[in-house]
């Protein structure tokens, strides 16, 4: 049986943290549906700044889409979810067979809204509209205007993966949102089933502090990080506010692991799948990563409910002077401005590509 598969019986779920058209059109994802145990995919500006940069793959209908007079943001939005509605009908047997819960498919607004919540809000509900697919999540990342645009976008009815959260103080905040979105709800006779997510990034914690800790505490931020989070996670599951949620037919907003790709090239390049095992929890991956956990990866124990060991590991960092509390948020600001920096990228290279494709037309 591959790790992956073992993975998924222990109740983890793996997602592929990447789209491109050839990803698609080669049959690759549907291979890695089949035999990786994969049953997600998530999205984020660089990604798709890379995949449209690479090749001619998205040429011809970003010429037609300029023809009929799309441009910048909305010629975009079309481009991005030609893969991802495709993407999502791949994974829609697998959301039908979960009841919703798995088999999802996630693409976010523009990083340039990260401070503006009705903006935020507004381009959520517009967004799944347009995609009119059941299990495509709209991200939303976990800012001061951001927590707020997750309420109510819950409250709408859109199906919402947080993003860009760094610490256990702003998972807390992300899940309140969600909670407090579907009290709403129920208050006005509405469904409560709305389904999220909650994405806590691990590995670029590691980075951000490697030139400033001894050796011997490299790669361990990110994971006691994770371990302290996870058990806020199952505290919350556990809470009688939850469960009076649970009782009315709401599901848990789960927790996923992101940015789990290893980035230091002397540690295991999949140090953080094969650390972060956990029922009732999503790790979405690299391709790279994905394919080098399914040849030689190891499941091990499950991260244990009461955060085991990690308060001790962060106590080791503050005794090195780390504050975690300002690094999350440090993190947090650092990862808006490269999802926008990625975004103006993008921008550019459709209109760079628009005007090529289209001169003389």
């Amino acid at each position: 049986m591959k790790p992956t598969q073992q993975l998924h019986n222990l109740g983890q779920r793996l997602w592929l943290d990447n789209i491109t058209r050839d990803l698609l059109t080669s049959g690759t994802l549907r291979r890695y549906i089949d035999e990786l145990s994969v049953t997600g995919l998530t999205s984020n500006p660089t990604i798709f700044d890379k995949a449209i940069n690479k090749g001619a793959f998205y040429d011809e209908s970003i010429r037609k889409k300029t023809l009929a007079g799309k441009t910048d943001e909305a010629l975009f939005f079309e481009l991005a979810l030609e893969d991802l509605t495709q993407a999502a009908d791949l994974f829609r047997p697998i959301h039908d067979a979960t009841g919703g819960v798995d088999g999802w498919v996630s693409l976010e607004v523009s990083p340039l809204l990260a401070g503006d919540t009705t903006g935020t809000v507004n381009a959520a509900i517009q967004l799944h509209a347009q995609a009119n697919r059941p299990n495509l999540f709209i991200k939303i990342p976990g800012t001061r205007a951001g927590i707020p645009a997750i309420e109510k976008a819950i409250f709408a009815g859109v199906p919402i993966n947080v993003t860009l959260l760094f610490s256990r103080e702003q998972y807390i905040a992300a899940a309140e949102a969600y909670m407090r979105g579907i009290e709403r709800r129920i208050a006005n006779g509405l469904d409560p089933v709305v389904n999220s997510v909650a994405s806590l990034f691990v590995s670029r914690w590691d980075v951000a502090i490697k030139e400033k800790i001894q050796p011997g505490l490299n790669n361990r931020l990110g994971i006691a990080i994770a371990m302290r989070t996870y058990k806020a996670y199952r505290d919350l599951l556990a809470s009688p506010r939850w469960q009076k949620l649970a009782h009315s037919g709401a599901r848990p907003q789960r927790l996923l692991w992101a940015s789990t790709g290893t980035k230091d090239p002397a540690a295991s390049d999949i140090l953080y799948v094969e650390a972060l095992a956990a029922p009732d929890t999503i790790n979405t991956i690299p391709e790279k990563t994905l394919l080098a956990f399914a040849e030689y990866g190891t499941v091990n124990d499950a991260l244990p409910v009461d955060g085991g060991y990690a308060e001790s590991v962060l106590d080791e960092f503050t005794e090195e002077g780390i504050n975690d509390e300002t690094l999350a948020a440090d993190l947090q600001r650092e990862g808006i401005e490269a999802f926008s920096n990625s975004w103006g990228d993008l921008m550019a290279c459709i209109k760079s590509k628009s005007d090529m494709l289209t001169k003389g037309s």
